[in-house]
């Protein structure tokens, strides 16, 4: 039997530990999504598939965006709903299916997802389902694991060694994720890379120290004028096309067609 990645991975995830110990996502769907509307997020009608702790989407909605989270993990709808209870911007959470989304066609102004495609083996029935909900001229977002990276050959080797934390897990270049929503109808429009900060490393470090029970710190100490130079650097280059290659993670932006 190939591994694959269940649901019962994503309930130890989301159960184990306090959200505040896990990595966010740098920001970068909040980056995306003013690329595309600028300010004029209110009102926009937003859907996060496999939203995990969902801190993209309570992002939007502090914008005014009316978004719904949806997930099949129980544990990561209590996050939501957890989070719900201490925010006056909340999200609207669904359990369901990302191969049979539970809403209308033509439903959303933006339907977007990160860390979610490249664990399942048939990933296009997800793509599919984003293109029927999103209205026509609406935009997704694909944020993925990408290629060519270190990265790569660790996760696989923890893979071989059934130590990977999801089960199983794959990876796309920029141009495998832009055939992929052409595919579907979408016109890719913007793209972006993403670094790790901290580094690698530093959290494989940090991963190895928690389970024997030092506590390192979520981010570590950093000399503000290299750090900010860094941060200069990498946000001018991650929309260049060659440093795609180069990053953790891509997006991509696809607008639907028909508009």
């Amino acid at each position: 039997m190939p591994r694959t990645s269940d649901k019962e991975h994503w309930e130890k995830l989301w159960k184990k530990r306090d959200i505040k110990e896990l990595y966010d996502n740098s920001g970068r769907i909040l980056v995306a999504v003013r690329r595309i509307w600028g300010d004029d997020i209110a009102g926009k009608r937003v859907l996060e598939v496999g939203a995990g702790s969902a801190r993209d989407s309570f992002d939007l909605a502090a914008l005014g965006a009316e978004v719904y989270t949806l997930d099949y993990a129980p544990a990561s709808l209590k996050i939501i709903a957890d989070q719900n209870a201490e925010s006056e911007n909340k999200t609207i959470p669904i359990g369901g299916d990302a191969f049979a989304l539970p809403f209308a066609d033509n439903s959303f102004d933006l339907v977007f997802h990160q860390g979610l495609i490249e664990h399942f083996r048939e990933e296009e029935g997800i793509i599919a389902e984003n293109a029927r909900v999103t209205k026509p001229g609406g935009f997704v977002i694909v944020d993925v694991p990408q290629r060519w990276h270190i990265y790569t050959l660790i996760k696989h080797t923890l893979i071989a060694i059934g130590k990977w934390f999801a089960g199983w897990e794959k990876e796309f270049t920029l141009g495998q994720v832009e055939k992929k929503l052409e595919k579907y109808g979408f016109e890719p429009v913007d793209f972006y890379a993403e670094w790790m900060y901290p580094s690698l490393c530093y959290r494989m470090k940090r991963e190895a120290m928690w389970k024997i029970g030092i506590h390192l710190p979520l981010i570590p100490f950093k000399v503000p004028i290299i750090h900010n130079i860094r941060v200069a650097i990498r946000n001018k280059i991650k929309y260049w096309r060659p440093f795609a290659y180069t990053g953790i993670s891509v997006g991509v932006v696809g607008r639907k067609k028909g508009y």
